[in-house]
């Protein structure tokens, strides 16, 4: 009595077209699976690099050991001597790039490692204490702490770094006067050092600053 209708050909067509479809899906989602992935390796790679910057910037710095004012004349200091050390848990420091700002009433001063002797824009590095020998301060290579027992100086003359200046006195520190000198690391490590001159030195030859 009832007839069935079929037509092979049109449900062909509509399975191919399907197949179709679904091969263009998978190869969009493959697509867009890899560019996930990869967007994912880049932020993670950029993630460990910040990280590993900014653990440096913590740990790779300088310890401050001891401020001392020297060269006194009258009532003031030229000479402010700053021992150092490598800070728990840091790499070697290279003092030849490290940056000291000098930072006083007269204005500031970045200074750069010279191994002549401090000026108006330089410091100067001598070695207190080193078994290896990584301290070197002739100029034949840069001055480096390596080693948590390594101990070197940073010398400044305030007289010549107050020349150069906005004010350019040159008057060193007088007494009760007060400066700061931030030695920032090469790899960002900010130590700051603030210098206290006494209210008297009057009979003194060095003083704890």
């Amino acid at each position: 009595m009832f007839t069935e209708l079929r037509n092979d050909d049109d449900r062909g067509q509509v399975g191919i077209g399907t197949l179709i479809v679904f091969i263009a899906m998978v190869l969009v989602a493959a697509i867009a699976a890899g560019v996930l992935i990869n967007t994912a390796g880049f932020l993670q790679s950029s993630a460990e690099e910040t990280g590993q910057q900014s653990s440096e910037q913590v740990t790779n710095r300088l310890q401050v050991v001891s401020a001392v004012g020297v060269g006194i004349s009258g009532n003031t200091v030229d000479e402010v001597e700053v021992t150092v050390k490598k800070a728990p848990g840091a790499d070697n420091i290279d003092l030849g790039s490290t940056i000291a700002q000098w930072v006083d009433s007269s204005g500031s001063e970045d200074l750069t490692y010279d191994n002549t002797g401090p000026g108006q824009a330089t410091y100067s590095v001598t070695s207190v204490q080193d078994d290896d020998g990584s301290i070197v301060t002739d100029g034949s290579s840069s001055p480096v702490l390596n080693d948590p027992s390594d101990r070197a100086t940073l010398e400044f003359n305030a007289h010549y770094i107050q020349e150069n200046t906005d004010s350019g006195s040159g008057s060193g520190l007088s007494e009760g006067e007060t400066a700061t000198i931030r030695l920032n690391t090469q790899s960002g490590g900010t130590t700051t050092v603030r210098l206290v001159v006494p209210e008297t030195l009057s009979g003194s030859s060095a003083v704890t600053l």
